[in-house]
């Protein structure tokens, strides 16, 4: 059995990738993103999601919000997920000053109290080819990112509060 440094493995648990640990893949992502508006549009689920993996990096007064965020995704796809999004920036605008409209999420579960579980995939075992994180099109890529929400919103819901 190989003998894994505390370098080797990342805050969630995970082993490093060949571009290193989580933190390195989710950089990589981010810097992508910028150049490629379909790839962006798994922005959020990505955000949320590694710092549901990754909580010591998040404000703890926004995780909750993130993990029925989260849920929605899981359970809605993306599209609801942008839906929300916009309704919320559009909620928020200086001239409406309603701010943000958590009904759509108050069907999910809040965030378990406790540690962070393991997680069964996670963003260092995420697939990087030819320079890119989707090199093999914005479908499987996306597939990808919602197994990983999946893998977290599985391991976070089995927390016993």
């Amino acid at each position: 059995m190989a003998d894994i440094s505390m370098t080797d493995r990342c805050d969630c648990g995970a082993t490093a990738g060949p571009l290193g640990l989580c933190v390195d893949y989710y950089h990589g992502i981010l810097a992508e993103e910028q150049s490629d508006p379909q790839m962006f549009r798994w922005h959020a689920p990505v955000v949320v999601t590694y710092l549901l993996q990754h909580p010591s990096e998040a404000h703890e007064k926004y995780l909750d919000d993130q993990f029925r965020q989260l849920q929605l995704y899981v359970d809605q796809g993306l599209d609801a997920l942008l839906r929300l999004a916009a309704h919320s920036v559009a909620r928020n605008n200086h001239r409406a000053r309603r701010g943000y409209d958590m009904a759509p999420l108050a069907a999910y579960a809040p965030l378990p109290k406790g540690e962070p579980p393991g997680f069964s995939a996670s963003f260092s075992g995420l697939p990087f080819k030819d320079g890119s994180f989707v090199f093999d099109g914005h479908l499987a890529y996306g597939d990808r990112i919602k197994a990983i929400a999946e893998a977290t919103v599985e391991s976070w819901t089995s927390v016993q509060s």
